[in-house]
């Protein structure tokens, strides 16, 4: 058993705005550590990648509502992250088997590699207009006219939404992802009363899309509270992870030239290049919370029962243990076995869609406009206020 730090690392206020350098410290420090989140709670965090791993498939750390709605009051849930949506956190992340398996299983056909590939068509026939539109701007913000309206439009597509409510659910999914936990909740409100309205409209005349699939199963199929829950985790998980994923690989890109050329020269490395952005800076900093059923240890440091613990996948794709050079880009290296999407049962199923749209994207960007540039210095650029998500909030670009 390893001998604690007593006093919990305050993450304070601008850890956003310097993630990786506060996960260096606390891999010096240990594989896990006590922090005080930007909120003020206690909880755990694991930053190191075998420790992570571990974490990640441990039985004893559990992310069912359900349980944690027994176990906790609600201001405790709502600081946790846990239960900001009341009906909406009923999902996949917020599940443990066997009712985990049970939920996966209705929309894992739908994300198979097969069918994912079948979209290539329309996801380069997305991302080819967003570029006619961001040529005719010369200047824009690259997350708002190309990183965001491209997998929106895509997972739009695939659940049926109507093209004109996009730019709703933008703001929703935008307001959600903030630590205001007041502007979150009436978001998250807000976006339950639409996709209420959506999955009802789906049970009275189906269409030949997903949700129409979901709301039709005649096994086992869901019920309104297990749709709802579904059709927002699908909605926000299946755009925001590859909205942050270009932007972020275009900053990185940005800032090591010399990778860039490369990946122009060799567009054949697209694919690792891809798991390579996903493990330099990936668009998930920490994975959803997990709270101990009873006491474990992750790494030889003791978690007692009822504790949070926070797996920083951010943290453990940088490991130098597991990673050499891990704190340098290098598109041409062997990135795979990153925790960019998770590990274990909670791997994320829509990641072969998110890989495809990203490595569409990017390629389409550097062949189209190879002289882009981002405007202004790119140290002052602003990283979204948002603990689990990782992504800038702007990216101005001129090409």
């Amino acid at each position: 058993m390893l001998q604690l730090t007593t006093t919990p690392h305050d993450l304070g206020p601008d850890f956003l705005q310097d993630q990786h350098g506060t996960f260096a410290l606390l891999r010096e420090t240990g594989p896990v550590r006590e922090i005080l989140t930007p909120q003020g709670q206690r909880m755990w965090m694991v930053t190191r990648y075998q420790e992570a791993r571990e974490a990640l498939t441990d039985p004893a750390l559990s992310k069912d509502i359900h349980t944690a709605r027994a176990r906790f009051d609600p201001y405790t849930l709502a600081l946790a992250g846990l239960d900001i949506g009341g009906a909406l956190s009923e999902h996949l992340l917020n599940s443990d088997p066997p009712e985990h398996t049970r939920l996966r299983r209705h929309i894992g056909r739908a994300f198979t590699s097969r069918r994912v590939r079948e979209l290539r068509p329309r996801i380069e026939q997305v991302a080819a207009t967003l570029l006619d539109d961001l040529a005719a701007l010369g200047e824009a913000d690259l997350l708002s006219v190309y990183a965001f309206p491209l997998p929106i439009t895509i997972i739009c597509d695939l659940l049926g939404v109507p093209k004109e409510d996009q730019d709703d659910f933008r703001s929703w999914s935008t307001s959600m992802a903030r630590l205001d936990s007041e502007q979150a909740g009436a978001a998250a409100m807000a976006l339950a009363g639409y996709l209420g309205q959506l999955v009802a409209a789906k049970r009275a005349a189906p269409g030949d899309d997903l949700l129409s699939d979901l709301v039709t199963a005649g096994d086992n199929p869901l019920n309104d509270r297990e749709m709802l829950a579904m059709a927002f985790l699908l909605l926000v998980a299946g755009h925001e992870t590859t909205v942050n994923l270009i932007g972020n690989a275009v900053l990185a890109l940005h800032r090591n030239p010399e990778q860039r050329d490369l990946l122009r020269a060799r567009p054949d490395l697209l694919p690792g290049a891809v798991e390579e952005f996903l493990r330099y800076d990936g668009p998930i900093t920490l994975a959803t919370v997990r709270f101990a059923l009873r006491g474990t240890e992750v790494g030889g440091v003791p978690i007692p029962e009822g504790d949070f613990v926070l797996v920083s996948l951010a943290g453990a794709n940088r490991d130098e243990d597991r990673f050499p050079h891990a704190e340098d880009l290098r598109v041409d290296q062997d990135a795979t076995g990153h925790l960019a999407f998770g590990h274990g049962a909670h791997h994320c199923v829509g990641a072969p869609l998110a890989r495809l749209e990203a490595e569409i994207a990017i390629g389409a960007l550097l062949a189209r406009f190879p002289d882009l540039t981002v405007v202004g210095d790119p140290a002052q650029l602003r990283w979204r206020g948002a603990m689990l998500l990782h992504g800038l909030e702007t990216l101005p670009v001129r090409i």
